[in-house]
């Protein structure tokens, strides 16, 4: 059941039948259909989400009342509200299914004892976290100093799995812009 979470983490460290046995004790298995929340504003985050199969996206409310995607995760990424994961805060993120999505879920409450019986899970996420982290700031960096419309091919060309995948006004959220400027973008495209 959780074979793709096992081949993952030895893309990062080493991980024994046993370890593997310590890990699946402490983990549950959970399948979303498209559109349902595992996460929402109010609540308190109390574990990592590792996508088995399908997609989750994390996005915030604005003032205006518009929904703003931060991030989107597939296959093989894991999610969380890490500013408040393992505390007693409430979140101010939603993490809602982009389609019918499967999940290994690690509950924070059992997180550090998985840590001390598999000390080298410590190291993974941190792999991992790192990854994430270099992805987040290369994204601001490209807000930053990209055009809309070069944003948006810097997108599709690196990721075009996603934009299959994610509707278009998710998509629009995420690149900083409204869903009818990349309907133009993509008339342009098509033209």
């Amino acid at each position: 059941m959780y074979q793709e979470l096992y081949d993952h983490i030895r893309r990062y460290v080493p991980l024994s039948a046993e370890e593997e046995s310590v890990l699946a004790s402490n983990l549950s298995h959970r399948v979303l259909k498209k559109k349902e929340h595992l996460l929402t504003a109010g609540q308190v985050c109390h574990a990592n989400y590792f996508i088995v199969k399908g997609c989750l996206r994390l996005y915030i409310m604005t003032e205006s009342g518009h929904e703003q995607t931060v991030q989107f995760a597939i296959e093989n990424w894991w999610m969380s509200d890490y500013n408040t994961l393992g505390t007693s805060r409430i979140t101010h993120v939603n993490i809602q299914s982009v389609e019918n999505t499967e999940i290994v879920v690690l509950d924070a409450t059992l997180q550090e004892y998985v840590f001390t019986r598999i000390p080298q899970l410590e190291r993974y996420f941190r792999l991992v976290l790192q990854r994430a982290y270099a992805a987040a700031i290369m994204r601001a960096q490209y807000m930053l100093e990209m055009r809309e419309e070069e944003r948006y091919r810097h997108f599709s060309s690196a990721f075009p799995g996603f934009i299959q995948r994610i509707p278009q006004y998710m998509l629009a959220s995420y690149l900083g812009f409204t869903p009818e400027f990349l309907s133009k973008i993509r008339a342009k495209k098509d033209a």
